[in-house]
């Protein structure tokens, strides 16, 4: 792909982005990204050929390694970064997709089946946060006694607040009486 295609399909996820942010997954329809971006229908169809290949590509580029930041920290302070992270993703407001994602999941795997790709996202958290978990557990600064299921039950409450966040909104001091509460059960006092 040129540099000119990949910039402009960089443009038409970025737009696409901000109208699945304001109007969920299930009203999005192609002429509504073709309007937002100012393009042709046959423009928008050399890129994507569908809304829902369109919000998947949105997601895929958002999802970044919490992991990579995190090395070089003691575990405590990398529970509190990764903590933090999950922070932002529950209240940061401009160009979220939370609400969206629910909405694609419950019109999609209504019928009790599963995302690989949603679950995959889920489960890589899960591991980073049970490494970081045990990591603690074994060096003292933490105190763990199951560090995989401490670390889905984070992911859970989190998760929750999340939903919460884009349905009926949690404030900052909200998650932060969450964050503290879970951080008190693992900090290990000197």
């Amino acid at each position: 792909m040129s540099d000119k295609a990949a910039r402009k399909k960089q443009y038409i996820l970025d737009t696409a982005r901000t109208v699945f942010a304001k109007k969920g997954f299930k009203n999005v329809t192609m002429k509504d990204i073709v309007e937002a971006c100012d393009i042709s229908r046959g423009g928008l169809y050399i890129y994507f050929d569908s809304t829902e290949s369109i919000f998947l590509e949105c997601l895929k580029q958002s999802d970044t390694s919490v992991a990579d930041p995190l090395k070089g920290h003691s575990a405590g302070d990398a529970l509190v970064m990764f903590l933090n992270e999950l922070k932002k993703e529950i209240l940061t407001k401009d160009n979220d997709l939370s609400a969206a994602v629910y909405e694609y999941l419950f019109l999609k795997y209504s019928d009790g089946a599963s995302s690989d790709y949603f679950k995959e996202r889920y489960d890589a958290k899960v591991n980073i946060l049970t490494g970081i978990l045990e990591e603690g557990s074994e060096s003292g600064d933490l105190y763990c006694e199951d560090c995989a299921l401490t670390a889905r039950n984070i992911m859970y409450t989190m998760e929750g607040l999340k939903i919460g966040a884009a349905t009926f909104g949690v404030t900052e001091k909200e998650v932060d009486m969450h964050l503290l509460y879970i951080l008190s059960g693992l900090i290990v006092e000197e």
